[in-house]
Parts: structure tokens; C-alpha cells; sequence
């Protein structure tokens, strides 16, 4: 779909402002989560929806032409005209939040196959939004934290391959990064978090090492993770846990079983959960609901990103003041001091 220009001329607002950030930060995103993060401003979802059609299709504007786009891949499906329209950000957006000093070279949005963009950005948001009403909580994103350490988010990890039992590395490179300020009272404590999602297209076992499969990426995490890799990457002492999303339940059966094997006395720092592919069809409030709920952990209890206390002891360290704990071996459920 191409954008049509009526003339009019469109001039960024407070609202814009927020909707071109959020594009950055996450990547593709549906028009009613871009109007649930502005809701604040405007509480009408018809008017942001016309708000949103004037940014794709005005080129009249100061910085050379319309501001989002819509990716083309969305339309490809036969029912692709009862989905909601998803936008992205336009070279004339990049620029204005590159006259603002707004753009961050280490942002989010995944890269690969658009489906998969949209889907990371859709579960990131999703979590960014299930933290705002709330107190407690803070959503950190994934420039804060690489801005702090200076560094990437891709990160060469040696693991051993268990064909050859001979040490190799490859690079590790989650699809995103974000991490949970916890409140409580005048303290607060930090918990960060890799995104790794899946559409079903990545396989258990690959017949090549040098593919990346569910065996390969839990083993590299069991150094990344286990052995506190992310400290010295990251600039970390707070915990890191990895949440693993699936868009079928066979998958997530696949990969659970496969933990079996790996961890035969359970992980702590490894979650599942499933994230439908359609639910990329749903509300902003569907999103969140999805996320608030239980993450699965192999042969340990539930967890849940924002209730802390019942399953946080050895993954979620104080950060004020700054105190030197000892790192808990791969696998171990060491008790600590939670955030609640």
C-alpha cells in the first residue's frame, strides 16, 4: 500500500513524538498498541487511528516526506484487510528523531524476516505496557543498558559441541534486551532480560552446528547465563533471565524436553512461555494480559515478571547499595534478597 498525499501539511505533535520513539525502540507495531502508549495524551483510538493515516500518507512536512510506513509483508495474507494495520518507521521519522538527538544506534528491533521483527516488537511493547500502570515496576529498554556498558548486544560465547566434545564459539545475539526496575518503598532493585522468540521455524537439533537450533542457543546460554558471561558483557550484578517464546505448543514441548536433558535438576533463568501467532491480531490489552501471566520453567515452579517474592531469591540482586555477591554456579536457586 502507497501512501496518498491530500496536501495537507502535518507538523509533528507530542503524540507523534512518542509513537516515532516507541517505533524505535521495539520495531513494527499494530496502531492500537502505538495508541496505548499515547492513551494519556489522547483517549480516543478513532482519532489516533486517523492521526496515524495522515503520518503514512502527508509528505508535506518538514523533514521531506511521511513518517511511517506500512510494511508491505502484512498484506500478503488473504485476510490481511480484517487485521489491523501495522507501521513502521519512515526515513522521513529516522530523521526527525535524528534532528532531535532522539535516535539510538543500540535500540531494539530485531533483525531477520519481518514476521519475526514484528513479533519481538510486539512482545517487548506488550511488557513495556503491562508496566505502566503499575507502581512497582519500570521498563528499562535495551539502549539504556548497551549505553551504559558500551557495548553490543551481540557477544562471542565458547561452549562445547557436544558432536566433537571440542570447545567452539559462536556468536550469541538475542533478539532483544530489556530490564524491570523493581519498587518498593525508597528501594529499588534490577532484574534484566534476553528475548529469544521463535515462529516455528527454528529446529531442536540441526544437522549443522553452525545453524542456530534450540540445542545450541540453551548451550550457549548455559555459559552466557550460568556462568556469568553477561556480568563482564553487560556491566551487570543483577540477575538475567531468558524468556523463550514460542508461537506453537509442539515447540515449546520440543524445547521443554530438550531442557530435560540439559538441566536434569531444573533452571532457574530459563522461562517459556507461548505468544500465538494469533495474537498479533489482538488488542494492546491482550498483549499485556499474555504477559502478566505465568512463564513456564523446567521442573521448577512458575514465574511471573512482575510478582518477585516467590521465585526471585538468587536471580535479583540489590543495586543500592552496590554489594559483591557470589555468583551461583549454573543451574543453582541460591536464596537472596528479592526485590518484594
Amino acid at each position: 500500500m502507497r501512501p496518498v498525499s491530500t496536501g495537507k501539511r502535518v507538523t509533528l505533535q507530542p503524540r507523534d513524538w512518542l509513537w516515532l520513539q516507541k517505533l524505535h525502540e521495539h520495531g513494527p507495531l499494530t496502531s492500537s498498541m502505538l495508541h496505548a502508549f499515547s492513551a494519556d495524551i489522547c483517549r480516543s483510538e478513532k482519532r489516533a487511528r486517523d492521526r496515524l493515516t495522515d503520518l503514512f500518507n502527508e509528505d508535506r512536512t518538514p523533514h521531506g516526506g511521511p513518517y511511517l510506513s506500512r510494511p508491505r509483508q502484512q498484506f500478503e495474507t488473504i485476510d490481511a484487510r480484517y487485521k489491523e494495520l501495522v507501521y513502521d518507521l519512515a526515513p522521513a521519522g529516522e530523521r526527525a528523531l535524528r534532528g532531535e538527538g532522539l535516535w539510538q544506534e543500540r535500540a531494539g528491533s530485531a533483525s531477520g524476516p519481518w514476521k519475526h521483527r514484528h513479533m519481538v516488537a510486539s512482545i517487548t511493547a506488550a511488557i513495556e505496557l503491562a508496566t505502566l500502570p503499575r507502581d512497582d515496576v519500570a521498563f528499562i529498554p535495551q539502549h539504556e543498558i548497551l549505553n551504559r556498558a558500551n557495548a553490543a548486544l551481540r557477544y562471542p560465547v565458547p561452549f562445547r559441541n557436544p558432536k566433537t566434545s571440542k570447545i567452539e564459539t559462536r556468536d550469541l545475539n538475542p533478539d532483544a534486551l530489556f530490564g524491570i526496575e523493581y519498587r518498593q518503598g525508597c528501594e529499588k532493585s534490577y532484574r534484566f532480560y534476553v528475548v529469544e522468540a521463535d515462529r516455528g521455524t527454528e529446529p531442536t537439533r540441526a544437522s549443522q552446528f553452525n545453524r542456530k537450533s534450540h540445542l545450541r542457543t540453551f548451550l550457549q546460554y548455559r555459559e552466557y547465563v550460568g556462568r556469568g558471561l553477561y556480568k563482564k558483557h553487560l556491566d551487570l550484578t543483577a540477575g538475567l533471565i531468558v524468556l523463550n517464546i514460542v508461537a506453537y505448543d509442539r515447540t515449546m514441548a520440543a524445547m521443554l524436553n530438550l531442557m530435560d536433558e540439559i538441566y536434569p535438576r531444573g533452571c532457574s533463568y530459563q522461562w517459556f512461555s507461548a505468544f500465538y501467532a494469533t495474537q498479533l491480531d489482538r488488542s494492546a490489552a491482550g498483549y499485556s494480559g499474555n504477559v502478566d501471566q505465568s512463564w513456564i520453567r523446567a521442573r521448577q515452579s512458575a514465574a511471573n515478571l512482575f510478582t518477585t517474592g516467590s521465585y526471585a531469591r538468587g536471580w535479583c540482586f540489590s543495586a543500592i547499595p552496590a554489594r559483591k555477591h557470589r555468583q551461583p554456579r549454573a543451574g543453582s536457586y541460591l536464596r537472596r534478597k528479592s526485590p518484594a
